[in-house]
């Protein structure tokens, strides 16, 4: 399949089973908590499909940063409670747009961890709902396999890259945050106001159509990712305040053939809490 995938398509393949379809809803709170969809996916889902905790099956435990990534022991541990192999067909979404980018989140940790064929689904459950497509309630579960993972750390960027990229013209550091909160000047919990020095803006909402909640065309993402110049920048950094909304501009960059693209998983809540590290404002 290809990275994306429409609604009619996805309706012809429920019943496959070597089909794996996963939802991977996370509502943002007040105070910037986040509260998990499973009560949404309780309520209807996508036939066969699957509800996956991110941060209680796909984030670190034990760790100060929320939804910091999975070590290879639990990616693997949690693969095979999914039934998830390195050939499984995914499909992911999540409730509807604004929801989108922990469906590219887990689109995201999926394809890093070497499986290959995972696609999102376009315009997610709210197409599907408003298209009178079939919903269930039945609970779903996947006969368990041995996980064993096949990690890729290119499609990640530490934080000494970040560092290091500053001042080098072949690396673009990509802010997901909206333009407000990339200048500074409106704050969301961070230790400090800002981005990281020298890096550029392209909201992670300009990549999705405001309406109908799909991807925009290609050439309307060449226009959003305009500031990231293919002749000069042999590698994306992409990041934002958790490393979430970061994979949705990361997906994009790759559907446009950006193929080194790493996605920097501490992003501001990690870099802003150290005074050593640069950052700017304005």
């Amino acid at each position: 399949m290809d990275s994306l995938i429409d609604t009619e398509t996805l309706a012809t393949k429920l019943g496959d089973p070597q089909l794996r379809i996963f939802d991977a809803t996370v509502h943002f709170a007040a105070g910037g908590t986040t509260r998990s969809g499973l009560s949404d996916w309780e309520e209807g889902h996508i036939p066969g499909s699957r509800f996956v905790d991110l941060l209680a099956e796909f984030s670190e435990p034990d760790v100060e940063l929320h939804f910091t990534r999975p070590g290879a022991e639990r990616l693997d541990r949690v693969l095979g409670q999914l039934g998830v192999t390195l050939d499984s067909k995914v499909v992911v979404y999540c409730a509807g747009p604004g929801s989108t980018m922990w469906a590219t989140r887990l689109w995201w940790l999926l394809r890093s961890a070497g499986i290959s064929d995972v696609a999102l689904l376009d315009g997610s459950f709210a197409k599907w709902k408003s298209e009178g497509r079939t919903i269930s309630t039945e609970p779903c579960r996947y006969a368990q396999v041995a996980g064993k993972s096949r990690p890729d750390e290119s499609w990640w960027a530490t934080q000494d890259e970040v560092l290091a990229a500053i001042g080098n013209e072949a690396i673009c550091t990509l802010n997901a945050l909206p333009q407000r909160l990339f200048t500074g000047e409106v704050e969301m919990g961070y230790s400090r106001p800002g981005r990281i020095a020298g890096s550029q803006n392209a909201p992670f909402n300009g990549v999705l159509d405001a309406e109908a909640g799909t991807l925009r065309s290609e050439s309307e993402l060449r226009e959003h990712f305009a500031i990231v110049d293919p002749s000069s920048a042999n590698r994306v950094i992409s990041y934002c305040g958790g490393g979430i909304a970061a994979t949705l501009n990361g997906f994009a960059l790759r559907r446009l053939g950006y193929s080194n693209v790493g996605v920097y998983d501490g992003s501001l809540n990690e870099w802003s809490r150290d005074p050593k590290l640069p950052m700017e404002t304005g």
